[in-house]
């Protein structure tokens, strides 16, 4: 029997690795990058006085009902995942209620030096008159307690889908600023799904941060993205900091060639501050750190 020469098994190995398919994409165009010594660096975020790892890691992937992706793989594999974060670089953590990932960070990060992290919730907020508007003392209290934390880096608004919010949320909007006086929180703002409370975010003088929908594609955006970016960068000539969301389009993007095309926007067109990215294997963070500092200026 002949034996097969290298570049002929190199051949057939890459064939029988393209027929294999992961949900309906090729093995081969969602590989990630191999572990690497590469770490994320940090960035002043705004005029905020925060200093963050350029990535956060998400704990909201299909969030919903007090549970997300990220929660839903158990606390055993969420706590693999962030530890993991935390030797590539990765200090700063997206939570929410809705997501119920609090008590998952708080277990994963209890060992952790509290000064080098950056802690980020988000609140769900009701017109003002809606019997479910609760007080900002009570439901930072729950907060805390959840998270395991005597005070937020930042919290946030979340999910702006309508105009006219400083107005609709001020209740929320006094609330927060008092816990900034307070120093319970460090930083406030709106996470935006919706074109006007994006722009009312970009102008208001009471937000600190903006989290934001921002891709190449214009996919799960509020605007085309040269419009957002537009207006992201007005949010940082602001003071604003900014944080990208959906920048894999909600995972629709996640091909090799689009993760790349996506990070590297993110990272060249200097209208965001740091990125935040649901993660789901040690793998994907070393991608996602990898094509990070490849761009990162």
């Amino acid at each position: 029997m002949n034996k097969m020469n290298r570049r002929k098994f190199l051949v057939a190995g890459t064939v029988g690795l393209a027929g294999l398919s992961i949900a309906g994409r090729t093995l081969a165009e969602n590989m990630y990058s191999p572990a690497n010594d590469v770490v994320v660096d940090k960035v002043k975020l705004g005029n905020t006085g925060l200093t963050i790892s350029r990535i956060a890691m998400g704990t909201g992937s299909s969030g919903f009902n007090g549970s997300s992706k990220q929660t839903r793989m158990g606390m055993e594999s969420f706590e693999k995942i962030a530890h993991h974060a935390y030797e590539k670089g990765i200090t700063f953590y997206d939570m929410a209620e809705s997501y119920g990932s609090m008590p998952f960070v708080a277990s994963s990060i209890k060992s952790f030096p509290r000064e080098k992290l950056t802690l980020l919730s988000k609140i769900w907020t009701y017109d003002e008159g809606d019997e479910r508007v609760e007080a900002a003392p009570k439901f930072l209290d729950r907060f805390r307690k959840a998270a395991n934390t005597d005070y937020f880096d930042i919290i946030l608004m979340h999910c702006m889908t309508k105009g006219n919010w400083t107005n609709s949320r001020k209740s929320y909007i006094e609330g927060l600023s008092r816990a900034k006086e307070d120093g319970i929180v460090k930083a406030v703002g709106v996470s935006c799904h919706n074109f006007d409370a994006f722009v009312e975010a970009v102008d208001s003088p009471w937000v600190d941060v903006i989290l934001a929908r921002t891709n190449p594609w214009g996919e799960i955006m509020d605007a085309p993205p040269e419009q957002i970016k537009s207006l992201l960068l007005r949010a940082i000539q602001n003071g604003k900091g900014v944080i990208g969301m959906k920048i894999f389009a909600e995972g629709r993007r996640v091909a090799e060639h689009e993760r790349e095309e996506s990070i590297r926007y993110a990272m060249t067109q200097k209208h965001v501050h740091g990125i935040t990215l649901g993660f789901s294997s040690p793998e994907e963070i070393d991608d996602a750190v990898a094509k990070v500092m490849k761009y990162a200026r």
